[in-house]
């Protein structure tokens, strides 16, 4: 594996991690805010969608992990915002 596929591979899953961690600890720590077991898991659905359509190029111009990040903490950020509906 390449070491740029690698760092753009961490990227990715750092942020789904951390948006699954914020999510579990946010649904525990504050009452107000409810989210289940599958929502928890949302941003690591995304990375793992990043994983499976990673096979080999082309690649569009918008299909860049930089942009499958946001769209994991995007995922985060909308759980959490369904949660505390």
């Amino acid at each position: 594996m390449e070491f740029e596929r690698a760092h753009e591979d961490l990227l990715v899953a750092t942020i789904g991690a951390a948006a699954t961690v914020l999510l579990a600890l946010v649904s525990r720590g504050v009452a107000a805010v409810t989210v289940g077991t599958i929502g928890s898991l949302a941003p690591l659905g995304v990375y793992a969608a990043y994983r499976f359509s990673r096979k080999g190029g082309p690649y569009g111009s918008l299909d860049t992990a930089r942009n499958w990040a946001i769209l994991t903490g995007a995922v985060g950020g909308i759980v959490l915002l369904l949660g505390a509906a």
